[in-house]
């Protein structure tokens, strides 16, 4: 005969309801207790099938797009796409999807808390681009199902769905390499964030491959931001600090900026000098010339992000993954391979 949830919550130290929530993967013990309900309910034989799978009444899924700062997520469209990416994905299984931006410097983290626990919540996407590790710790412990989008952490144990950033900066910087015949700089942000710092891993692995030194790179940080980027670029340029012959930039905006100040100082791109970003933003289309760019794929990452979390309400066992996406290089017109310029 199995074990029952009620001789499951002794053998614990549990009330029966800890354990029924653990069980059917319900908010309200952490994700540590529910990692041992489920454990120990596996190695006594508890029967599964008493759990009823999925929620045919629906729910809420929440996007929680987490800013410690706006000079990163001020962009708003690449956040839309994400979001409509993963309504595409809940709405198939009758769950709605709501929105919630978080401003660390203004809204309180125990009110959001607060908040989900009242609300028809059933799991998480939490978008993570700029979270600290402790930030994101608290929100595991809430106790909901929940996949972490854009960002990653080693000792978390926690579902992430992100870019492959260092294979993104590595493919565009061998590009530029294998055009320009002579070594890239690199735009980069003067905000650090994870994905950045794995870009700049990626941009430096590029260069070892090719023979070259990280030490002797044109490296410029720049406002990740069109305007704020293009001020930057311009004092960089007023001063007369070496520029490199061709950059690959952190994002489109630091891309975007500086492209704007060697123009506005008279230098031709691409024959100059030239220039790849990463995001593949609408401005970069429409940029003159038009950007050579990482696309990222937001619609398809808002989708990936959602089964995962979906996949949770439909299993007994979790185990936490690692989800990357490969960015793809688009050839537009802010670059040239020299014997042709």
């Amino acid at each position: 005969m199995s074990i029952t949830a009620k001789e499951l919550a002794k053998k614990l130290g549990l009330s029966e309801t800890a354990v029924s929530m653990a069980l059917n993967h319900k908010p309200g013990v952490s994700t540590k207790t529910r990692q041992e309900v489920i454990r120990l309910a596996e190695e006594c034989g508890y029967d599964f099938t008493k759990i009823k799978k999925g929620n045919s009444n629906g729910g809420s899924i929440y996007v929680i797009s987490y800013r410690t700062h706006n000079a990163i997520l001020s962009y708003a469209p690449i956040f839309d796409t994400i979001y409509d990416g993963v309504k595409s994905e809940c709405q198939q299984k009758n769950y709605k999807v709501k929105m919630i931006q978080f401003y660390e410097k203004n809204d309180s983290l125990e009110d959001c808390f607060a908040d989900l626990r009242g609300s028809d919540c059933t799991g998480l996407i939490l978008i993570g681009t700029e979270m600290r590790q402790d930030i994101c710790t608290q929100f595991l412990n809430l106790g909901y199902p929940m996949v972490l989008l854009d960002t990653y952490f080693d000792s978390l144990d926690c579902t992430s769905v992100l870019i492959n950033n260092r294979q993104g900066a590595y493919l565009a910087t061998d590009y530029l390499i294998r055009l320009r015949h002579k070594q890239p700089g690199y735009l980069q942000s003067a905000y650090s964030i994870p994905n950045f710092n794995e870009r700049f891993e990626g941009y430096t692995k590029a260069l070892k491959e090719n023979g070259m030194s990280p030490s002797r790179s044109r490296i410029h940080a720049l406002s990740p931001s069109i305007e704020s980027a293009m001020t930057d670029m311009l004092e960089i340029i007023d001063r007369k600090d070496p520029l490199a012959t061709s950059y690959f930039a952190d994002n489109d905006m630091i891309a975007i900026g500086a492209l704007k100040a060697l123009k506005l100082r008279g230098y031709k791109i691409p024959e100059d000098i030239s220039i790849i970003g990463f995001d593949n933003i609408s401005e970069s289309k429409i940029i003159e010339p038009a950007l050579t760019t990482m696309d990222v794929p937001r619609f398809y990452l808002g989708q990936t992000a959602a089964k995962a979390l979906l996949e949770q309400f439909d299993t007994t066992r979790l185990h936490a993954t690692k989800i990357e996406v490969s960015p793809k290089l688009i050839k537009r017109f802010s670059h040239c391979e020299i014997p042709r310029c």
